[in-house]
């Protein structure tokens, strides 16, 4: 029988690959799904779909590390933020993530039975297969964070599709504006890792915007904020939204802003903090979605 102490350290590796140590991954997807179960929902959301989508983000972001690890497994070692991760420090065994993964993606199903149609079956399968293609189209395409955007962003048309049982035109639309963020905020994180990347021949969006703009790389990523925000404004515009939303996308912009003053030098450190700092961003969106329907007149 293992000891304690040797679960204990098996546990706390798998938690590490599963990056429940650093939740700010969790957060960037929760904050865009929770608008997506706020405006679907009227802002009246039953508190057990609530917990179903926040439950299954944790799930699914936890499954899509394991993923992505297992994916890297041959390049994280060369990098130096990343050596030390499990897979790449071989404290973990590919098969054991393999199961690990396994056993999470099946928790996120279970989590949706209640909600269960069609619809959001055929969408959960889709979530599936975009977080587990994603690690690899970092070989070949030029934005992987794009395709990021739309992993990341697959629980807003669920929530739609599990609270009012299809997709509006407005989920789409607010789809393309986390594809945005996603290449605002992963292209900042992507900064910390580009001698990395360029030395192992991984692609990323913080590479292809430098090849392509130059000096003005940075200002891309702030192009990318800009689309989020005016993609947003365009839905709150549609959905009659009020100065609570808007409130909510200016307090965004000084974010995003103050974001410019910590990557415009390119420094790693710096870019790593404009990126944990995203939190914020997606909580003052949130905030004025959910501000917005509080504070508006009551329907007569």
């Amino acid at each position: 029988m293992p000891s304690f102490a040797i679960i204990k350290e098996r546990l706390d590796r798998y938690e590490k690959l599963m990056r429940l140590d650093k939740p700010i991954g969790i957060l960037l997807l929760l904050w865009p799904t929770l608008g997506a179960v706020w405006i679907a929902a009227d802002g009246q959301p039953h508190w057990m779909v609530v917990w179903i989508f926040v439950l299954g983000t944790a799930l699914m972001r936890s499954a899509g590390c394991v993923i992505n690890d297992y994916a890297d497994r041959d390049f994280d070692p060369h990098v130096e933020r990343t050596k030390l991760r499990p897979l790449a420090a071989r404290t973990v065994t590919p098969r054991e993530a393999f199961i690990l993964c396994g056993l999470l993606v099946v928790c996120a199903f279970l989590l949706i039975l209640p909600l269960l149609t069609p619809l959001l079956f055929g969408l959960a399968v889709v979530a599936v297969l975009l977080a587990a293609s994603y690690p690899f189209t970092k070989r070949f395409f030029a934005l992987p964070q794009a395709y990021l955007g739309v992993a990341f962003g697959f629980g807003i048309p669920m929530a739609f599709a599990a609270i009012q049982g299809e997709i509006p035109p407005i989920a789409w639309l607010m789809l393309v504006a986390n594809i945005f963020w996603a290449l605002a905020y992963d292209t900042e994180y992507a900064l910390v890792d580009r001698d990395d990347d360029i030395k192992i021949g991984i692609k990323t969006s913080a590479l292809t915007f430098q090849r392509y703009f130059g000096r003005f790389d940075i200002a891309a990523i702030m192009f990318c904020y800009a689309a989020t925000l005016a993609l947003l404004g365009w839905v709150g515009r549609q959905l009659g939204f009020g100065w609570p939303f808007a409130l909510g996308l200016a307090t965004a912009a000084g974010i995003a802003a103050y974001h410019y003053t910590l990557i415009k030098d390119r420094d790693r450190m710096r870019c790593f903090k404009a990126f944990l700092h995203n939190n914020w961003f997606g909580a003052a969106v949130f905030a004025g979605i959910v501000a917005d329907y509080l504070l508006r007149s009551p329907k007569v």
